[in-house]
């Protein structure tokens, strides 16, 4: 078993299985060596090949993500899309407004041109979807998955990280010009390698489930912000001919144990009077989740050799839903420049091209945190001059064209430069612009 890696990721969730997808796509090419380390045994079931609708049925409790049309680019570009757009539910419409209050603000991808928003995908979907990718990957051969494993260790030792891991009680060592961890907020490897971060508790939570509605949704999105916390319901994918909604619903902390103390009519009837009726009448409710809603933003993203990516870096309120998003846009960024470096010939644990990498990220990073969380401050306070004032923003934001598309392009993700992450002898200039009907696409821009 080799134990010399160019590049090990630690963890498989959806932010690593998306970097390891763009760097298999050149791994045979630039000789890349990957290995990647997942503590679960299997947190997705991969290895389905789900070639029509009706071959996959999701549960009525999974989690869901919205999916900018900026990351559906992303993943258009890694081969991905076509397969994961099977079970995505497009979002063609947008409708913020403020319970209680005049301000409201509608969206629409007919005004923006393009062929949706966004998209909403169930999480188990997409995780099958990317280590299914990986496993029928023609690269395969350069991927290393030990799966269950952990790190023991983590040292830099003469320009290379030594990682001691344990997989399934033995333990190994391992060697890499370069680790990243994509191991999420509550990284415990981040808390044993000692990288700083600011973090603060909104005293919230967040309470995700599935609903079932009487009716469609019209791919429509609604974020509704109440007294209490703004609500978000995202359309779903339909299923054995039920209208279905994810739900998330911020909540006080004290509100927590009242709310998942009810009875699924009592829980019903309560969202019902603090959402109303736009999306009809709701008539299920899955299994109820609740997660603590804090912002951490790691104040060291790199140390020559390490890197940290996804909620390991940056972990934000949902009020925009733009975590995963900007996540994703963070692995091309971080892939394009790994690519760059290794057909160079340069250490891919390199301090001065990681520290290119952070900085190039910082603008986005700073305008989706700065975005959510001032959103949320701004949208739970009951002082009425700064109520009116956002009731003003939102009214004047819906009347102003130029200003919609401002806002719309940066929900989409297309503030930022689209990355390249095909190599240059598998596009064809003539084709280049050209997109199958199963792709996202926009004209006008």
């Amino acid at each position: 078993m080799n134990s010399q890696f160019d590049v090990v990721i630690m963890g498989a969730g959806m932010v690593g299985a998306s970097l390891v997808s763009a760097l298999l796509n050149h791994a045979k090419t630039l000789d890349l060596k990957i290995a990647l380390i997942e503590p679960q045994a299997s947190p997705y079931q991969a290895g389905h090949n789900y070639e029509h609708l009706n071959d996959y049925q999701s549960s009525f409790d999974a989690r869901s993500t919205a999916l900018s049309f900026g990351s559906a680019k992303i993943f258009q570009q890694l081969d991905i899309w076509q397969q994961l757009s099977l079970q995505v539910q497009k979002i063609e419409h947008i409708h913020v407004s403020d319970k209680g209050h005049f301000g409201a603000t509608r969206l629409s991808a007919k005004q923006q041109n393009v062929d949706a928003l966004g998209y909403v995908v169930e999480n188990q979907w997409l995780g099958e979807t990317l280590l299914s990718h990986i496993d029928a990957h023609p690269n395969r051969n350069c991927l290393q998955f030990y799966r269950p494993a952990s790190v023991i260790s983590a040292k830099r030792r003469e320009g290379l990280t030594q990682l001691e891991i344990d997989t399934e009680g033995e333990s190994i060592t391992i060697n890499a010009q370069l680790l990243v961890m994509a191991d999420g907020g509550r990284s415990t490897l981040r808390e044993t390698l000692g990288f700083s971060y600011k973090e603060e508790s909104y005293q919230q939570h967040a309470l995700i489930c599935n609903l079932e509605f009487d009716r469609a949704h019209k791919n429509i999105a609604y974020e509704r912000f109440t007294d209490t916390g703004p609500i978000a319901m995202l359309p779903l994918t339909k299923q054995k001919k039920r209208h279905r909604n994810a739900l998330i619903w911020t909540l006080p902390d004290a509100q927590v144990d009242e709310i998942q103390g009810l009875d699924d009519n009592a829980f019903m009837s309560q969202l019902q009077q603090r959402f109303g009726y736009r999306s009809g009448r709701i008539i299920g409710v899955g299994q109820r989740v609740c997660y603590p809603l804090k912002l951490q933003v790691a104040q060291e993203q790199v140390r020559s050799g390490i890197v940290l990516v996804g909620n390991a870096a940056h972990t934000l309120h949902p009020i925009a839903g733009q975590g995963f998003n900007l996540a994703l846009r963070g692995v091309a960024s971080l892939a394009q420049h790994l690519i760059a470096a290794s057909a160079q010939g340069k250490s891919l644990g390199d301090l001065a091209m990681l520290s290119e990498f952070v900085d190039n990220r910082q603008a986005d990073q700073q305008m989706a945190v700065n975005f959510s969380d001032k959103s949320m401050h701004l949208f739970s306070t009951n002082h009425s001059l700064l109520a009116l004032g956002r009731d003003l923003g939102l009214q004047l934001l819906d009347i102003c064209p130029a200003a919609k598309t401002v806002f719309a392009r940066s929900a989409m993700g297309l503030s930022s430069p689209m990355p390249n992450l095909r190599t240059p002898q598998n596009i064809d200039p003539s084709k280049h612009n050209e997109l199958n009907p199963t792709q996202p696409t926009e004209q006008g821009y």
